[in-house]
């Protein structure tokens, strides 16, 4: 799960640091925000955690005080904090043991701290798929996919659901998408966010 959140920061970065000014200003499916808006929240929720400021995380308020504090930075200079970000991370998480991992999450995330960890794995990969989405790039059923089919499996657990998890790649990008509403829900799914 580390090495999926690190790899998964790589990537981001690789799939920020080229993008040109039209594509940055793109609108993103993710109601109000650019593409740039997107990256600066994955960015900015990351270097929170580097930085130790877990209360209200994925909150709306704590969301747009990401967005806001890197508004103006270009593809290149948001590539570069993530590459820090992600070197902060790689320092951070083999401080835990494994009493650790299966303790609490800090910040009110109502799961254990590995939970929490993955919880950002997916959400990197959810992020950047939105980011392809907006820019016309193929979806990326990659190595990132299984932190986040395993993320919304665990969340629509918490809410009660009782369903099969799709096998195939693309079925589970399908269900992923529609789980947290950048899709039409079929019968017997839920959205995740549709209570928060």
């Amino acid at each position: 799960m580390t090495d999926g959140l690190l790899a998964s920061l790589a990537d981001f970065e690789d799939l920020v640091r080229p993008l040109d000014e039209e594509q940055w200003s793109t609108p993103s499916r993710c109601e109000g925000w650019t593409v740039g808006d997107v990256a600066r929240h994955v960015i900015g929720g990351m270097a929170d955690v580097a930085a130790g400021r877990f209360d209200a995380l994925g909150t709306p308020e704590v969301t747009k005080r990401e967005v806001d504090e890197r508004a103006g930075r270009s593809p290149a200079e948001l590539a570069d904090e993530c590459a820090e970000v992600a070197k902060a991370a790689a320092g951070l998480l083999p401080m835990f043991d494994d009493e650790g991992w299966a303790g609490p999450a800090p910040g009110g995330f109502e799961g254990t701290l590995g939970d929490g960890v993955e919880a950002l794995w997916y959400d990197n990969w959810l992020h950047a798929e939105d980011i392809r989405a907006a820019i016309g790039h193929p979806v990326d059923v990659g190595s990132h996919l299984p932190g986040a089919v395993s993320h919304v499996g665990f969340e629509l657990r918490k809410r009660g659901w009782d369903g099969e998890v799709p096998s195939t790649p693309d079925e589970q990008v399908a269900w992923v998408m529609a789980a947290t509403g950048r899709a039409p829900l079929p019968d017997g799914l839920i959205d995740i966010y549709a209570d928060a």
